[in-house]
């Protein structure tokens, strides 16, 4: 199939001088998405991949094809290797890189980020062993910069097609969260500001994890009841651990929190979703993963779900039975018959 230009029409405005001059770290499916829509807003985009043959054929090409192979990207994306290139100097650096890794390329950034830099991060997860959140781990290593995460229903592979979506920008610096709006919202992407940090962390992480469980729910057949049910009752348990770190519960009914459950736990567009389906037929979960080919951060932050969970006091039976299938303790078949004979509960509570 040929690749479709899908901003064709879409003109690009011109800003003059209140262009900014934008970075975006990791050429995967996301980044390059990002980068895309950013670039059609007018703005100067420069996308960073360490792999440079991959970087030239994209910019000869204009498609990237290993992850998104049927898009034509526009032909005003800048492109390097040198992340010191990339990022020197700029207004604003979005990272698109996994939450496993993102405080190895922050650090290394770190040093290229002049003072007051808007930071924009779009990885969902917590850090194994640190059980720190993704601002946390940039107040580690890029303290300097304004920090933003980027958080909601959104999947790369529809960003990239121009489609509508909705999406929150969250920050304890409002005018930094206002400026990534400012920058990044088109007609087709619309983006709300919060300053709920935690709230926002941490349902994007947990609903990774828990769009596994749905996944192997499916790839079991227990039908679109269970399903119903199992992303309800992550509801609560996401809002409790979000609650017990000092979270608006109101954050977890908006886009960063159900919304982007919905479309990651029912969409075969989610790596996680990918990855349970593949567990609940039968495949052996790291056998799951690396069939996926891509980072599934649910697989990552599970373990981390759990060992804050612990920490806290926190109850979360689904994340517990999803992580235990993960660690192959037990059964899928097993993990069904656990949640479903736990003891009565009220349902609010």
């Amino acid at each position: 199939m040929k690749p479709i230009d899908y901003y064709a029409g879409v003109s690009i405005p011109d800003l003059g001088d209140k262009a900014l001059d934008v970075a975006v770290i990791g050429s995967g499916s996301f980044g390059t998405a990002m980068a895309n829509l950013i670039v059609h807003n007018g703005h100067k985009v420069t996308l960073y991949g360490r792999n440079k043959a991959a970087l030239d054929a994209m910019k000869e090409t204009r498609v990237n094809s290993r992850y998104l192979p049927d898009v034509l990207l526009s032909d005003k994306l800048e492109y390097t290797n040198d992340l010191g290139e990339a990022v020197s100097g700029r207004d604003i650096v979005v990272f698109a890189v996994p939450a496993q890794t993102f405080r190895q390329v922050s650090s290394d950034a770190s040093q290229y980020l002049k003072e007051g830099t808007i930071a924009v991060n779009l990885a969902k997860g917590i850090e194994k062993n640190t059980l720190k959140r993704m601002s946390e781990v940039a107040a580690d290593t890029i303290p300097q910069v304004r920090y933003v995460a980027l958080s909601g229903p959104t999947h790369a592979e529809e960003i990239v097609m121009n489609a509508p979506a909705g999406i929150v920008a969250a920050s304890v610096d409002s005018e930094a969260a206002k400026a990534v709006q400012d920058a990044f919202m088109s007609e087709q992407l619309r983006i709300y500001t919060q300053d709920d940090m935690v709230g926002v962390e941490i349902a994007g992480a947990v609903k990774n994890v828990i769009a596994i469980a749905t996944g192997i729910s499916d790839g079991m057949k227990l039908g679109s009841n269970a399903r119903a049910a199992l992303m309800t009752r992550s509801v609560h348990e996401i809002k409790r651990l979000g609650l017990e770190l000092g979270a608006n519960a109101e954050t977890f009914s908006g886009l960063a929190g159900i919304g982007d459950l919905i479309v990651t736990c029912a969409t075969d567009l989610s790596r996680n979703r990918r990855c349970g389906l593949m567990i609940g037929q039968g495949l052996k979960a790291e056998d799951a993963v690396e069939k996926v080919g891509s980072v599934v951060e649910g697989y990552y932050t599970a373990d981390a779900v759990y060992d804050l969970a612990k920490k806290l006091g926190v109850e979360m039976p689904v994340c517990m039975a999803t992580r235990a299938v993960l660690k192959g303790d037990i059964s899928p078949e097993k993990a069904v018959r656990m949640l479903m004979l736990r003891d009565k509960k009220d349902e609010i509570q």
